[in-house]
């Protein structure tokens, strides 16, 4: 009886606060390595990471991960998460016992303005001066026992990429009492006005101290809407600027000034400041011209390795696959159970979990960009082209995520402050080639240039070509849409270039780690489900005996098959392919499964378990016609670089733009145009002749 009531005490809860690019992440990695979940707040779409770790003393605390922010006075949705939790505003999230402060210890002036915001609060909280490395590389000698005693908190140097610092961290950590920092004082007749807007915003409060005004004065100068929409906020903002005019860039000033009074004590530079490794880099990586050169290397070497390093493992998955439905036919009686096994689970999941190597290469290259610090740079190199279509280059850091998936990519919007770019952003951020699509391109470029034609580098020369195609079809359609949608102005883009650092293994590998465990839970469920009901649909109802040849015709697959055919026959589709197509909509790669069941119900091979890519390269039309030509498979492709077909994307653009207005615009346009250009490559390669 008393473990189970232990089990009830919540644990004590550490939020991990910083700038964007301080670590912050890197270092909540470190600390609760595989013990951590993903989730959003309960409301918005902002990701919330929760893990656990132990303390010096083998308690078990519970870290949370704030989202990135360079002060509690929000401008955004992003922003105020932290402020709603530091000041426990938020019923879905417990208000932290303990703050750890995460600092870059290089630009330590920018850092502090968020930390001693938090310190002011008046929550224990420990300061990290992480990236320490790259502060000596500067010529920065840091004494963090000077500002510990400044502060009176503890300050840990760190670099948390390398976990050098981390038992440091983890002994302050098991500290029982954690001293609470000075908070910074008011003029009094400022301290006076702001007891007044604090009063409107907690009723009965008359006296609060200055960790309270604290609150106050983050709360009143924020922007975003959900605190605009606070009861009293709006009065206490008239009651501030009607009383003490200029108050808000006043406390800014002051808080700088303390900010460079700890500076000055606890920064000694010891050598001018050089050129960094950093600043060498940004001259060749951000060159006009060579910039662009290195980025178009690197895609190009991004998918030479998909198409070659990844060959061997797909090939290991594919067999595995094969290996367990021969297995299965050899000790398993025949029957419908046997064949629901054989020809929907493994040959519909098989034919999509295959790509799973293929999808993870993306995702860790990605990772090793982003841990460098050159996506910031990505984003900088695609402004002056971002500003062409009416967005500015932080509009690309959502539209980037999207080539992983578009749904982080929608959700990533929330730092755009400007309402029209933002509905900019998330109509067209499904154009960027996500994971879902790879493996149907991987399988129809695999279909069209069969064997040893043209080689690895054709293949990469038409990956590249469609993602090219997308992106050029987002920059157009941006631009249009920023044509029609006049209202309000454009913003201009301040965007942190955060220092190269070498990328921390670890937390590539897990992220790594997260993301193949969503796409075999959530997309392998999706594939699993559909590929049951495909089966049932392609076996039922049961032919009359002696009638098996036209089996597939008769099931109710293919009935509805034969009722669209119409409809995709000037696409160069045949009834299967429309199946296919249909049952895509829900998510892009259950396309590939669909062909495996569909295509492979009428193999004439031995035991079924040939290379899908072979037998579609086999299938004839009613001339004797290859069904898979050339135009046919570029139609194919060009579909589904436009086509929208994922429904939990639609489903994120009507939460994030909370209408149905948008979503089914986006699905609506992105269709049409799918199908107008499939048209158009299928008849025009079939007047030049192929």
């Amino acid at each position: 009886m008393p473990d189970a009531q232990a089990t009830t005490i919540p644990l004590p809860v550490i939020a991990l606060v910083g700038n964007p690019n301080t670590g912050k992440t890197t270092l909540f990695n470190a600390l609760s390595g595989l013990s951590q979940k993903v989730a959003n707040f309960a409301g918005v779409t902002v990701e919330k990471k929760e893990g656990t770790c132990h303390d010096q003393h083998g308690k078990l605390l519970r870290i949370l991960d704030l989202p990135g922010a360079y002060s509690l006075s929000a401008r955004t949705p992003d922003e105020a998460i932290p402020r709603d939790v530091l000041l426990g505003r938020r019923a879905d999230t417990a208000k932290p016992d303990r703050v750890i402060c995460v600092v870059d210890a290089s630009n330590l002036e920018r850092n502090l303005y968020l930390a001693m915001q938090v310190l002011d609060l008046g929550i224990p909280a420990i300061v990290v001066l992480n990236m320490m490395d790259i502060a000596e590389a500067r010529g920065m000698k840091i004494s963090a026992a000077t500002l510990q005693q400044q502060l009176g908190v503890p300050v840990i140097p760190m670099q948390a990429n390398t976990r050098q610092g981390m038992e440091r961290l983890r002994v302050a950590m098991s500290q029982a009492e954690l001293p609470l920092a000075k908070p910074g004082e008011y003029p009094q007749s400022l301290r006076e006005v702001l007891a007044k807007a604090h009063e409107l915003l907690n009723t009965g409060e008359t006296n609060p101290d200055s960790n309270a005004l604290a609150g106050t004065v983050s709360l009143i100068c924020s922007r975003e809407r959900d605190a605009a929409a606070a009861p009293g906020i709006e009065a206490a903002r008239e009651l501030m600027e009607r009383e003490c005019p200029g108050w808000e860039e006043n406390l800014v000033a002051s808080q700088y000034k303390r900010i460079g009074e700890l500076t000055r004590n606890a920064i000694e530079q010891t050598r001018s400041s050089d050129p960094t490794p950093t600043d060498k880099l940004d001259g060749v990586l951000l060159h006009p011209i060579l910039g662009w050169l290195i980025l178009g290397g690197l895609m190009t070497a991004l998918f030479a390795t998909i198409f070659s390093v990844a060959t061997v493992p797909m090939d290991w998955v594919d067999a595995g696959f094969g290996w367990t439905a021969d297995w299965i036919k050899t000790w398993m009686a025949e029957g419908d159970l046997r064949d629901l096994l054989t020809d929907g689970v493994l040959a519909g999941v098989g034919s999509v979990v295959m790509f799973l190597p293929q999808i993870l290469l993306l995702f860790f290259f990605i990772g090793l960009l982003e841990d460098t610090g050159y996506m910031a740079r990505v984003a900088f190199i695609m402004d002056r082209l971002m500003g062409l279509v009416g967005l500015n280059g932080r509009a690309f850091i959502p539209l980037l995520s999207s080539y992983a998936c578009a749904i982080p990519g929608i959700m990533a919007t929330r730092t755009i402050a400007n309402p029209r770019e933002r509905l900019i952003t998330i109509l067209v951020a499904p154009l960027a080639s996500c994971s879902a699509r790879l493996p149907v391109y991987v399988m129809m470029i695999g279909v069209l240039l069969p064997g040893g034609s043209g080689g690895v580098w054709m293949k990469v020369a038409f990956m590249l070509g469609l993602y090219a195609l997308g992106t050029v079809g987002m920059f157009l359609f941006a631009w249009l849409f920023h044509r029609r949608l006049r209202s309000g102005t454009g913003s201009t883009m301040i965007l942190e270039l955060p220092p190269y650092k070498v990328p921390a293994l670890r937390a590539v590998l897990l992220r790594l780690w997260s993301r193949a465990r969503v796409f075999i839970t959530q997309a392998g469920t999706v594939i699993l489900v559909i590929s049951i009901l495909l089966w049932a649909a392609t076996s039922y109802p049961k032919p009359d005996a002696g009638d098996d040849t036209d089996r597939l015709t008769q099931s109710i697959a293919g009935q509805l098959g034969k009722q669209i055919e119409p409809l995709i026959e000037p696409l160069g589709y045949d009834w299967k392919m429309g199946i296919g197509l249909i049952a895509s909509f829900a998510a892009r790669e259950v396309f590939v499964s669909t062909m495996s069941i569909l295509y492979r119900a009428d193999d004439p091979g031995e035991e079924g378990t040939r290379p899908l890519q072979t037998i579609l390269r086999e299938q004839k039309r009613a001339d004797g016609s290859p069904l898979f030509n050339t135009k046919t498979c570029l139609s194919m492709l060009v579909f589904y670089v436009f086509a929208m077909q994922c429904m939990a994307t639609l489903a994120i653009t009507r939460r994030e733009t909370n209408s149905w207005k948008w979503p089914l615009f986006q699905f609506g346009y992105l269709t049409v145009t799918a199908y107008l250009a499939a048209l158009l490559v299928y008849q025009g390669a079939g007047l030049l002749g192929y």
